[in-house]
Order: C-alpha cells, then structure tokens, then sequence
C-alpha cells in the first residue's frame, strides 16, 4: 500500500490544522515533509509531519 502522511500547519495565521498527503508507488525514498507547502498559507517552515 503506497504511504500516507498526515501533516500538520503551525502556522498562528493559518486556519487549516492539517491535512493528508497520499503518495504512489513510485515516490523517491528522499521526500519528506521539508519538500511540501502548505496548501492555504503557502508555508514550508510551518508544516510537521503528525505521527501516529
């Protein structure tokens, strides 16, 4: 099953809480979370990846 992550926006200015991001097969084993922007705020530096 391809990998899910549920990430989380810490930005005080942003409404969204978090979100799912949901890979293919084929993602490169060196993506992460520091690779993605937050969809409402556009932040990079704000977004933790939620463990669970």
């Amino acid at each position: 099953m391809p990998p899910t992550k549920e990430i989380a926006c810490t930005d005080e200015d942003c409404f969204l809480d978090m979100f799912e991001n949901h890979y293919t097969y084929d993602v490169p084993e060196d993506h992460g979370v520091s690779d993605l922007s937050c969809p409402v705020c556009g932040g990079t530096e704000c977004l933790e990846e939620i463990e669970v």
